[in-house]
């Protein structure tokens, strides 16, 4: 194939790369070759050859979508840039949200007007992170981070490593070193040989994690923290199997299927368009009564360890609060309460709701930047630490009161 079309074919592939896509060398010369074979009829001949090629999974689609939109854009303009001195194409004037993916898709998207040198080294300084760069995004709160940051510390979140917490469950499977005779298939085993003979089969009961129930505050006072939780979610949604998120403003919504999706801004940008109260008001009670009698049967079995995300400022505290918490404790095997409040040296538990909810949790543990969420994937492994006991925070509200 003559002309700057492989190049161009190329450089695609290493955006869609960057953009998270499993692409590869042979996935490039296989996207030229098939693009020879087909021949350019149109824009959507050349869309659908390399989509054949480069997309192999259903939820990779719409990142492709966009990178093609973008990418194929820029380069009809790349003369028109280099004249201009500029690496970076005007930009676009939509007033549309962008789809899932874009952001990411645009920053694997701009370094190809420059050279390929350039765009190697700056992928390779942006992806990596010294350690004294870690040490402060691991202290700085979230409320606090630039775009930029807030991007580190998403792919941080991705790569955090979950400790495997197993439990004993009262199923049993197959194990030649079990100590449990399994009766049924030993008589199986010896209709074989007519009953001749008889050689014991055994068992020993299965272990997994527990399921971990997540309910999120959604409210205003909760937005700058709450997103980013939500991504740390969806990592924990793609380790474990057993993972269901709630969030809830004024009203609880189930959200656990659209984590599910891969592509983190698509599953993120599904679960806005299913919650209708984003940054609206608190109202911790109802929400909680509705998860008690609906869902808590149906999600909290085998000891679940309930994530209870919220600050606790409930506008209107009553009995009813201190009731569904105690209602909730006592249907989960654990019940750790994470407060961004926690963050400031100076927080005491005078705030009504707190002071109803803490007797019923079982730790209290800050949430505001990445090394709060290392320390609650510690917890997550039955790491416990005397700093998140709520006891202490139990005693100074007695106190105050």
């Amino acid at each position: 194939m003559s002309g700057r079309l492989p190049e161009n074919i190329a450089h695609f592939g290493r955006a869609l790369r960057a953009a998270g896509l499993p692409v590869g060398p042979r996935d490039v010369v296989e996207a030229i070759g098939a693009v020879e074979a087909a021949g350019l009829g149109s824009r959507e001949d050349l869309y659908w050859t390399l989509h054949a090629v480069f997309v192999t999974r259903h939820e990779q689609s719409p990142v492709f979508d966009t990178a093609f939109r973008l990418f194929w854009r820029r380069r009809g303009l790349v003369e028109k840039l280099i004249a201009e001195m500029s690496p970076i194409a005007p930009a676009d004037k939509r007033t549309d949200k962008p789809k899932p993916g874009e952001s990411r898709v645009m920053d694997a998207v701009r370094p190809q007007a420059r050279s390929v040198l350039e765009e190697r080294v700056e992928r390779e300084v942006s992806a990596r992170l010294t350690a004294s760069d870690r040490d402060i995004m691991r202290t700085k709160d979230f409320a606090q981070m630039s775009a930029a940051e807030i991007a580190k510390a998403k792919r941080l979140i991705e790569g955090l490593h979950l400790p495997e917490d197993q439990r004993r469950t009262r199923r049993h499977m197959a194990d030649p070193r079990g100590r449990i005779v399994d009766l049924r298939r030993t008589l199986r085993g010896s209709l074989r040989t007519g009953g001749h003979s008889i050689d014991l089969a055994f068992r020993s009961p299965t272990e997994r994690p527990p399921p971990l129930v997540a309910l999120v505050d959604i409210s205003g006072s909760m937005s700058e923290y709450s997103r980013l939780f939500l991504h740390f979610l969806h990592a924990l949604t793609e380790k474990r199997r057993r993972v269901h998120s709630f969030v809830f403003a004024t009203r609880l919504t189930n959200i656990s299927r659209e984590l599910a999706h891969r592509d983190p801004d698509d599953a993120l940008a599904r679960a806005s368009a299913r919650v209708k109260d984003w940054e609206g008001g608190t109202r911790i009670a109802p929400a909680l009564h509705e998860f008690n009698r609906l869902w808590s049967r149906r999600v909290l079995g085998q000891g679940a360890v309930v994530m209870l995300f919220t600050d606790g400022l409930e506008r209107e505290v009553g009995d009813d609060l201190a009731f569904e918490m105690d209602r909730l404790h006592r249907s989960c095997g654990r019940l750790i309460w994470l407060n961004p409040l926690l963050r400031f040296d100076a927080f005491q538990a005078r705030a009504g709701g707190i002071r109803a909810m803490l007797p019923h949790v079982d730790e209290f543990r800050p949430i505001h930047n990445l090394g709060s969420m290392e320390g609650l994937v510690r917890a997550l492994g039955r790491e416990r630490d005397l700093a998140s006991d709520p006891t202490r925070w139990r005693r100074a509200a007695a106190a105050a009161a």
